[in-house]
């Protein structure tokens, strides 16, 4: 084991054990190297530091999103896009009012007209306003009918969210709004259960991305995505 390696397994072991001396000494000794060598080295390159960090959130959001399983890749309704047999489910969880989900929505096109195996699904995660909730319950009743994509695009187009956009939008997209009253007990439980796994997958905003075993965060350039579709594909 290369002594940056053993480095990053000695910070990561400190972490989980309370304490970084207490990790350098256990998991030094076994491979040949003194704690103080493995310290030495940390002084002299801290860069190691966060990048063992971010390994040990990969793998422990990676044990999340297995934990979860199905669940995470299985749409509400229709709430997806793209191939709807694909070999990689790219997971969006989303918020109306999220400026940066609206952002995204070019690059999600993209992804779709460029890779014909890929499969999107939107998960509902309205965490910023009171309109949020009642735009996520609209596009819940709407996916529920068969009709997620037609509201998803016009309420976007509408401007800012409010009772009027998501009235306008539900209209556009052919909506049975008189059943939404009915239905909101069962829109509030998937967004509970959206909740509960952005909360179990450590997710701190919108938009969060989950693919293959690997969570990402925030407004990403394509390539981004791309490579960790591949990865997924590949893995």
């Amino acid at each position: 084991m290369s002594m940056k390696a053993l480095a990053a397994v000695a910070v990561i072991g400190g972490l989980i054990g309370g304490g970084a001396a207490i990790g350098i000494q256990q998991l030094a000794a076994p491979h040949g190297a003194s704690g103080e060598a493995v310290r030495a080295y940390l002084l002299d390159h801290p860069e190691v530091i966060p990048e063992a960090m971010q390994r040990l959130q990969d793998r422990e959001q990676g044990k999340a999103v297995a934990a979860i399983g199905g669940d995470l890749t299985k749409p509400f309704g229709n709430a997806y896009s793209g191939n709807p047999k694909g070999d990689v489910t790219l997971v969006e969880f989303y918020d109306y009012n999220c400026g940066y989900c609206r952002a995204s929505l070019p690059l999600l096109k993209q992804l779709v007209e460029a890779d014909p195996k890929l499969r999107i699904v939107y998960r509902e995660l309205p965490i910023l306003a009171p309109s949020s909730r009642a735009a996520a319950r609209m596009s819940l009743l709407a996916a529920s009918q068969g009709k997620f994509q037609a509201f998803h695009d016009a309420l976007y187009a509408g401007g800012p969210v409010s009772d009027a956009t998501i009235a306008a939008a539900a209209r556009a997209a052919g909506v049975d709004t008189t059943r939404l009253a009915a239905f909101q007990p069962q829109a509030d439980a998937e967004i509970a259960r959206n909740m509960e796994a952005a909360s179990r997958l450590g997710l701190n905003g919108t938009p969060s991305w989950i693919v293959g075993n690997r969570v990402l965060s925030g407004a990403l350039p394509i390539e981004q995505l791309q490579k960790a579709i591949a990865d997924a594909r590949n893995g």
